[in-house]
């Protein structure tokens, strides 16, 4: 498997899944080194010289005026991961926790925390060990970094803590021996340096980035199907019109439309006859609606891509200014998951739209009120003896009901924190939750509309829709297969979701 190499540079959300979801491995380039080594010694150049700065050698949040002396600076560091391991709920699932052990790696190879190079090293080696700390997924506020989830993984470094390992679940001292590793003794500046940062965000932030995309593509197929099987007409999808607007994602919704049904028959067979004027609009303004949420995507996609180059904890530790010698330790706010968590919040807004206007064509298949549209009520073989996919828009709207809510802002409300120091938090792993059950909600709804528009497209065969709608019809019919009369759509839903997952329905575009 090849591994990923962290050169102190930025890393790609790509290499984030890898690590995350296919366990490619993870290795220190020289200059990475180099960059940690040379951070590490500004550290000790403070601490020889008995300067006071916050982290080093003070204490933390409302306490950070009470300095430390030199003897207790590695209980400080001990005391501080203990202390904020205060997590509570299920745990984060293991792709994301390794995802964010692998960026908490990136950020500190970058040279500017002040860590040693064994820290960043002891990240490595559990991660490519494959265990993996158990990290309560309730507890971050998301703004002095995501203190108690970070604190969960350091206990395992330290050997304390739980995690889960290729032999099962247990102590964070007997993963690490089970490993082959040793616990971590934490020195000055450590504890803080993991756990002062956005990593969790950042994690979650690149895998939804991900998944999203996915979700896209098959929402799109499943429009094109629907267009197909309600006979709808193609021409809203005119570049000409959405040149008039002037919006990037608009343009090339359209476009990727036009190529989804090119050659389609059955789109070809009602160009003329049809007394229809216009369709409605979840068919219509397809590319004003989905073109949005595209848009809404690569905002969010751009802003994951800028976390996953950034050094997020605090202080962080440089030469002086000016070329002097010394070093300045410069206390801020880069902890702060705002840049990640506002994003957060915008990409469950998109996706209840994605999945709102394909529930909107689940009803107009079903409802079959257009005799053009030559369908079925509820695609039934035998209406009223049959229901056929009656309850699937149901459960299309109890989807997106639930979608209306995650769509709310986690990030717009503050709640204090710190006895007032931490006056302004983000709640970025709120919004990271809400995104993340909106996504599984919206491929829930996506495989209902690819469901019905699979046994759309059948009632006007023999006409065939273009290749790549054909190829997702045969898609759907390898875990729905063709088959008169009523029968439970749930597992043929939950199958096709699945599906979507996987990423079995792409436009091969990179977007």
């Amino acid at each position: 498997m090849s591994g990923v190499r962290l050169d102190g540079g930025s890393v790609s959300i790509t290499q984030c899944c890898d690590v995350a979801r296919l366990g490619s491995p993870v290795s220190l380039g020289d200059g990475a080194v180099e960059r940690v080594l040379a951070s590490r010694r500004r550290v000790e150049d403070v601490l020889a010289a008995g300067d006071v700065h916050y982290g080093i050698n003070t204490g933390f949040g409302s306490l950070s005026r009470q300095v430390i002396p030199a003897d207790q600076l590695g209980a400080l560091q001990l005391n501080l991961v203990r202390s904020h391991a205060a997590g509570v709920g299920e745990p984060h699932a293991v792709e994301t926790v390794r995802a964010a052990m692998f960026l908490a790696a990136a950020s500190l190879s970058r040279g500017a925390s002040g860590v040693r190079l064994e820290l960043v090293e002891a990240l490595i080696g559990v991660l490519n060990a494959g265990v993996t700390p158990v990290v309560p997924a309730i507890g971050s506020v998301g703004a002095s970094g995501d203190l108690a989830p970070l604190a969960h993984v350091g206990l395992v470094l330290v050997g304390e803590g739980a995690a889960d390992t290729p032999n099962g679940r247990m102590s964070g001292r007997d993963a690490l021996a089970s490993a082959g590793l040793k616990p971590i003794k934490l020195e000055a500046k450590e504890g803080l340096a993991l756990l002062n940062g956005t990593h969790f965000m950042a994690a979650e932030g690149a895998l939804l980035a991900a998944d999203w995309q996915q979700l896209f593509d098959a929402a799109l197929i499943a429009c094109a199907m629907s267009y197909d099987a309600y006979r709808a007409t193609d021409s809203c999808l005119d570049a000409r019109v959405l040149e008039h607007r002037g919006h990037a994602g608009p343009v090339d919704v359209a476009d990727a439309m036009r190529e989804l049904l090119a050659d389609s028959e059955i789109l070809a067979s009602h160009r003329e006859g049809d007394s229809r004027v216009q369709d409605p609009y979840s068919l219509r303004c397809v590319p004003q609606v989905l073109g949005a949420a595209l848009d809404c995507w690569r905002y969010v996609k751009q802003s994951v891509d800028r976390e996953l180059a950034a050094v997020s904890d605090n202080p962080l530790v440089f030469d002086a200014v000016g070329g002097t010698a010394g070093v300045d330790v410069v206390s801020a706010g880069n902890f702060h998951g705002m840049p990640i968590a506002l994003p957060l919040d915008a990409l469950a807004s998109a996706t209840a739209h994605v999945a709102g206007i394909s529930e909107r064509r689940v009803f107009l298949l079903l409802a079959a009120r257009e005799p053009e549209s030559m369908l079925r009520p509820y695609l039934a073989d035998q209406p009223g003896v049959e229901s056929g996919l009656m309850i699937a828009q149901y459960t299309a709207a109890a989807c997106c009901n639930e979608l209306v809510g995650l769509a709310s802002s986690a990030t717009a409300a503050n709640i204090p924190t710190s006895a007032g120091v931490e006056d302004y938090n983000s709640f970025g792993p709120r919004a990271a939750a809400k995104a993340r059950r909106g996504i599984d909600l919206a491929r829930r709804v996506v495989a209902i509309e690819l469901l019905c528009a699979a046994e759309g497209v059948e009632c006007h065969r023999p006409l065939r829709s273009s290749a790549v709608v054909e190829n997702a019809h045969a898609a759907v019919r390898s875990v729905a297969p063709d088959a008169p009369g009523d029968r439970p759509p749930s597992p043929e839903i939950e199958a096709i979701a699945d599906q979507i997952g996987r990423g079995t329905y792409t436009t091969g575009r990179a977007w």
